[in-house]
């Protein structure tokens, strides 16, 4: 889907691979955002980091850079709004 110049992916299911072998798992993101952000959004009264290491894996498995962990279980969303870079990316920074 694309609007307002965002190409965004919805439910996107992702494979793995571990040393040549194809690993059937039902991983999914939230949204994808212009090849480039994964959003993992969740509604729950604390965050746990289980739901940052979800992140982080989908993150690593869809070369993404950036990602944002969204709770709508709050009264202030923009104070629930965790973002994470993948370190992979880290040493473009440092260049």
């Amino acid at each position: 889907m694309e609007k307002n110049g965002y190409v965004v992916s919805q439910q996107l299911t992702l494979s793995v691979v571990y040393d040549d072998l194809p690993i059937d798992l039902d991983l999914r993101t939230d949204l994808f955002v212009n090849d480039c952000v994964v959003v993992e959004i969740k509604a729950i009264s604390n965050l746990l980091p289980v739901h940052q290491a979800q992140l982080l894996t989908y993150m690593k498995l869809l070369n993404a850079p950036q990602g944002l962990l969204i709770n709508f279980f709050t009264d202030n969303i923009t104070k629930s709004i965790v973002p994470m870079i993948n370190e992979y990316f880290k040493i473009l920074l440092d260049r």
